[in-house]
């Protein structure tokens, strides 16, 4: 039943005041003093290493993971955890190689990094880039969703979904950095807890549909038997589902791009290590990558367990629309509204949280990127460190304001989550491209850099289209096999680019970089092994 109890009403409300009550008794205990411009917007040097690792992913688990990726689970299956297990390598290698390099070039905003290291243009295009990204995919689609969401379960209308999840993030997101960091520790809690509730609720649901009683190890046996071709990390290309996981890519090819990219060179992400010192900074990123490792068993296997029952005759309504198409996303809703009073409020108050954090954290980025690298930089070169703090605060309410219009737009998808993976792999390949060679081969050049600028979108929308255009004749790649066409066009279009302009032999070394900064404590290395011998398993049992 779409409604919430008194129960319910009660768990949420007390999630709400800790929330919102330390957000605003930051934000006035700042407002009190001269805020500070830093301090606002990378809570320098206040973050401890679980803060770091926990808004890491409290940032990245939203609406798109508890609804996108269990409507994923419910249409493919254990497949899409690859963007989560996948993410946990990735993490290794952004905390040896990247974090070295931004803090001992004092980088802290990714458009700073391209300034520095090449020139303003390329620097402000990336900017413009980042800002329409964040803001009408990002931003829009978590709002989206997150309302979609709440609506299923509380039945408050739509509209005003919309309306209570950008002043509820606002609100935190005001108080800058450090109180989006601390908070998010409470949001990871109470997700990750609500998570598993539902996950738990879920799998006992399958062991009693099928006479097993209460027993949810029975009710994970129940889906890996009734569903066998949704526990496959790899996909043939026969696999209807091929074009969204197109087998070994996604351990070889375009999943590297998009990860790399997602977690080392986005400003939303890195920038909660940015105002660390290095062994802080590494242990938090570990952190996150254990974390990661246990988002498919919150948001995956209720997908997977909602089209077991789906297929024997459960929720024959609840995931259809009006004209009978079956809805994967409406998977995680369905599953909450059968949770009991006071149960579904805990759900519901794990949901809010990761849609609150993603949309804060995106919010603080967008204000970031906007303040230091647009409105400093074109509007207002003097600008004084309360002035920068202001604009941040006014470009988090704007940019909230215009995800909330265009929010409603995104109605007609099926797989949200697919819809945001390939439209922001558009940018991934160039943004890759341009950091990998920009650390690490001091001869690339500011031209080569702009060219990858400039072409990353045209060329995936040329990819993406041409089959299209051309009645077949074009072949129709992936989504992700795209981004390795591009990435790999775009680098060798840089070197040779690069090579030759005769003067780039000449180039100072802009961006310091000492092999010593790429050593990592033995604990560290511990860490990152288990981590790696985790995904190993996993991905050798469910092949």
């Amino acid at each position: 039943m779409n409604k919430l109890h008194l129960a319910d009403y009660a768990v949420f409300l007390l999630y709400f005041i800790i929330v919102s009550g330390y957000g605003l008794y930051i934000y006035y205990r700042k407002k009190a003093k001269n805020s500070d411009a830093k301090d606002f917007f990378l809570a320098e040097g206040s973050l401890t290493w679980w803060a770091i690792g926990a808004s890491l992913i409290a940032s990245n688990i939203s609406a798109e993971h508890f609804i996108g990726m269990s409507g994923s689970g419910f249409a493919l299956g254990l497949a899409i955890s690859t963007y989560e297990w996948m993410a946990a390598a990735t993490l290794i290698i952004v905390a040896v190689f990247f974090i070295p390099v931004y803090l001992k070039n004092k980088i802290y905003t990714m458009p700073q990094f391209l300034s520095q290291r090449y020139n303003g243009t390329v620097s402000t295009i990336m900017a413009i880039f980042w800002l329409l990204v964040y803001v009408f995919v990002n931003l829009t689609s978590i709002i989206y969703l997150g309302a979609l969401a709440i609506m299923s379960i509380s039945g408050i209308p739509f509209e005003w979904c919309i309306a209570g999840l950008a002043i509820f993030s606002i609100v935190v997101t005001l108080g800058g950095m450090k109180v989006i960091g601390y908070t998010d520790v409470i949001q990871v809690a109470v997700l990750i807890l609500g998570g598993l509730v539902t996950t738990y609720l879920a799998l006992t649901l399958v062991s009693e549909h099928f006479g097993y009683g209460e027993n949810f190890l029975r009710g994970f046996q129940l889906i890996r038997e009734k569903a066998p071709s949704h526990f496959h990390m790899i996909f043939h290309s026969s696999n209807p589902y091929y074009r969204d996981l197109p087998g070994l890519s996604v351990l070889v090819g375009g999943m590297w791009i998009n990860n790399l990219n997602y977690w080392g060179c986005n400003q939303y992400i890195i920038q909660r290590a940015l105002g660390a010192d290095l062994n802080t900074a590494r242990s938090g990123i570990l952190f996150a990558a254990f974390l990661k490792l246990l988002v498919p068993v919150i948001a995956v296997l209720p997908g997977i367990a909602a089209y077991v029952l789906y297929q024997n005759g459960m929720f024959q309504t609840e995931m259809v629309d009006a004209v009978g198409n079956i809805k994967p996303d409406h998977a995680y809703p369905t599953l909450l509204n059968l949770l009991p009073s006071g149960l579904k409020g805990l759900a519901f108050a794990a949901l809010t949280a990761a849609i609150v954090a993603s949309l804060a954290g995106k919010a603080n980025s967008i204000a970031t990127i906007f303040s230091l690298d647009i409105y400093k930089k074109f509007f207002h070169k003097n600008a004084t460190e309360k002035q920068l703090v202001l604009t941040g605060r006014w470009t988090v309410i704007i940019a909230m304001l215009l995800a909330c219009l265009v929010a409603p737009a995104l109605r007609s998808l099926d797989q949200a989550y697919q819809f945001i993976q390939e439209y922001v792999g558009f940018i991934s390949p160039g943004v890759l491209a341009i950091f990998l060679l920009g650390f690490f081969w001091k001869r690339t050049t500011s031209a080569a850099a702009l060219a990858a600028a400039l072409l990353t979108i045209p060329l995936s929308t040329l990819l993406k289209f041409l089959p299209a255009w051309t009645n077949g004749h074009f072949p129709d790649y992936p989504f992700l096999d795209r981004m390795s066409i591009v990435f790999v066009f775009l680098i060798c279009l840089m070197i040779l680019m690069s090579l030759l302009d005769h003067k780039s032999k000449d180039q100072p070394r802009v961006i310091q970089i000492d092999t010593t900064l790429f050593r990592f404590s033995s604990a560290f290395a511990v860490g990152s092994v288990l981590i790696l011998g985790i995904l190993t398993a996993l991905y050798t049992v469910f092949w």
